[in-house]
């Protein structure tokens, strides 16, 4: 990807699309985790993967190769659009209201809901415990399912140091979870 950062900054167009044709199903997978299931209407993962592919065609002509990839780079825009939808979204709360539907819905019933809202709290909770990059980490890794190489790429490490980065996290957690057998 970064052969096309060149040509995209002076302005041809295939490189640009190519980029995005690259970019945007990983910063989609990346919103996808980040938001979750959000029942709030102004944070959805595809907007926010609509806006980073926009801010980062918009950033190629100011990119500078200091010694981090451009994956990096998208990455750092992602994390901070992120924030930003998150941000709008708790100045913009939404009420709903109740609709009655013509069909029986076939979407998990509010018992199996408020379960999966308890484990991904306690989700939350448990990798709280974990330093930032850990948890970026983890969320890349498993989450995700990108490479090691394709983590390391975003965070702007080896592969090697994201695998001793899952190793270590995933120990913390175990470690928290299991209880001491003496």
């Amino acid at each position: 990807m970064d052969r096309l950062i060149g040509p995209a900054a002076a302005g041809d167009q295939r490189a640009v699309t190519e980029i995005i044709r690259i970019v945007h199903p990983l910063v989609r997978r990346y919103c996808a985790a980040r938001v979750g299931s959000s029942n709030n209407p102004h944070v959805t993962a595809d907007d926010i993967a609509q806006e980073i592919c926009i801010a980062t065609v918009t950033a190629i002509p100011r990119y500078r190769d200091q010694g981090k990839s451009f994956l990096a780079f998208v990455y750092g825009i992602s994390a901070n659009k992120v924030a930003d939808a998150f941000r709008r979204a708790q100045q913009h709360p939404s009420y709903p209201v109740a609709e009655f539907p013509d069909t029986a819905s076939t979407a998990p019933g509010p018992e199996e809901l408020a379960l999966n809202l308890e484990r991904r709290q306690a989700t939350r909770e448990l990798m709280k415990i974990l330093a930032p990059a850990h948890r970026e980490v983890l969320v890349m890794r498993i989450v995700l399912g990108w490479t090691a190489a394709q983590t390391a790429e975003a965070i702007g490490t080896s592969p090697g140091v994201v695998r001793v980065m899952q190793h270590r996290a995933l120990t913390k957690l175990r470690a928290q979870l299991l209880p001491e057998t003496a």
